[in-house]
């Protein structure tokens, strides 16, 4: 049986990670990556001559022309929607980065119409994926830290994320929705839990001297349904100066013990004259490339394998099985309950209340 056959819309910053992880599955027969899109020509011609590959700049023209039996996408967070709700309609099996949407509505109906066509609809919450966390939660089940009460998770980004990379649709977002919602549901995966109820705070001033008018930073206190309460702060303003990218860490504190996981550093530096900033870490866990044998480029990492999941689990639906034999992947439900926790967040901040989640 010839392998997966797929597309990926959005080959910018992180799209070029989707199309890596698409091209080496074809080196061992697993995938079979056939044609990107953006609205981008210039960029996503680039990208096709660069991977072999058919360019388009309107997603419903490649899913009209190409044979897929799948595609990812990989578009700025406003605008997963309408491109999920296309591949529905055409038969096609969907990745979509993380949040799936950024209203309720939206994942209720990407969910349905997935449902109905019988295809297979996946978010790409890789945080599920990280060999550490994954541990956290085999401690966690295991009943090592006896009941979770309380917790405590940050993700920040260095400034230039939302004023020099995404300058164009950061002011649709916010760090809850471009940062939060990968531990919104790294919490709910960890816990096996639900969020119940959520509280937050915020501030605007720094992106708006840069003419990017969202939130600096968001800090929210959220309760799930089983008695645990988290807290996460998140913000895109951390000086150009700071080793990393992204700055992140999850702590956990239960009846018997606590777990804390210091997600960015993972013990690997540098330092070097023409790096900038001159010392950083690096998360190699999140990706490292290595060459095979042919000399060619390998990436891999849990930022890739979540990717790679959805190819696998697309070759198991056409070798015949249900999408119940799967096994657990991160869902369109999934994407539901961090976007509701993500919505919930927002409501908070423009009332100033306590948002119950049950009505959103």
């Amino acid at each position: 049986m010839a392998p997966v056959r797929i597309g990926v819309v959005g080959v910018g910053t992180f799209g070029i990670n989707h199309l890596r992880c698409f091209q080496q599955m074809g080196y061992m027969g697993q995938a079979e990556l056939v044609a990107a899109c953006d609205v981008n020509k210039e960029l996503v011609q680039q990208r096709a001559q660069e991977f072999g590959i058919q360019a388009y700049t309107d997603h419903r023209e490649m899913l009209a022309k190409e044979q897929l039996d799948g595609i990812t996408v990989v578009t700025p967070d406003p605008f997963h929607h309408d491109i999920v709700m296309a591949a529905a309609e055409a038969g096609v099996h969907v990745l979509c980065e993380k949040p799936l949407d950024v209203t309720t509505e939206g994942c209720r109906e990407m969910i349905q119409a997935c449902d109905q066509a019988g295809v297979l609809l996946m978010v790409d919450f890789h945080k599920r994926y990280d060999e550490y966390h994954l541990a956290m939660r085999e401690k966690i089940q295991a009943g090592d830290l006896g009941q979770i009460q309380y917790g405590y998770a940050h993700m920040e980004d260095r400034i230039e994320v939302p004023r020099d990379w995404f300058p164009g649709w950061a002011t649709k977002s916010s760090p809850a929705w471009f940062l939060g919602v990968h531990f919104y549901d790294l919490a709910c995966f960890l816990l096996g839990a639900k969020g119940v109820r959520v509280w937050a705070t915020g501030q605007k001033s720094r992106l708006r001297e840069f003419g990017v008018d969202t939130w600096d930073s968001i800090s929210a206190k959220v309760t799930f349904d089983n008695g645990a309460t988290v807290a996460f702060d998140t913000s895109w303003i951390i000086p150009e100066g700071f080793e990393a990218t992204v700055n992140q860490g999850i702590r956990l504190v239960g009846t018997l013990g606590f777990l804390e996981c210091d997600s960015q550093d993972r013990g690997t530096r540098t330092a070097c004259t023409n790096d900038q900033p001159v010392q950083q870490t690096h998360n190699k866990s999140f990706l490292r490339m290595k060459k095979d044998k042919q000399g060619r480029e390998i990436w891999e990492g849990y930022g890739i394998d979540s990717i790679a999941d959805f190819a696998l689990n697309v070759n198991e639906l056409l070798a015949g099985k249900s999408l119940g034999d799967l096994g657990p992947y991160p869902s369109g439900e999934d994407g539901l309950e961090a976007t509701r926790i993500a919505a919930g967040v927002h409501q908070s901040l423009e009332t100033g209340e306590i948002i119950e989640l049950a009505k959103l």
